[in-house]
């Protein structure tokens, strides 16, 4: 069975046992779920369960990646990221659109394993 890089949209039991999968294997917490507000994304990605930080370059790049999607939510007419954090192990990121939200996920999930 593959390891499944984030989850999105689930029952909260879904989320349990992701979060615990993510402990075990020592990966990365990655949730997406559907925000009403706006129709777009809220991701968050908790790093406590594994032995990963993100560094301050990590969160340059991250950053980097929120303007490239603020971009294309200005040219497709969407409201733009309404928020976001970054610390060293735990991120949220408010509006991330439909289209991105797997290659956002992914890349999270990959910047996390390229140690």
């Amino acid at each position: 069975m593959t390891f499944q890089k984030y989850i999105g949209d689930s029952k909260m039991f879904e989320y349990d046992k992701h979060y615990r999968n993510c402990q075990q294997q020592n990966k990365p917490f990655i949730k997406a779920k559907i925000n009403p507000q706006h129709g777009n994304y809220f991701v968050q990605i908790d790093l406590m369960p594994c032995d990963y930080k993100l560094s301050k370059n990590n969160e340059k790049e991250i950053k980097e990646k929120i303007n490239v999607e603020n971009n294309f939510l200005k040219l497709n007419s969407e409201p733009e990221i309404q928020g976001f954090s970054i610390t060293s192990e735990l991120a949220w990121f408010d509006g991330v659109s439909t289209k991105h939200l797997d290659s956002f996920c992914n890349y999270l999930y990959d910047l996390t394993q390229n140690t």
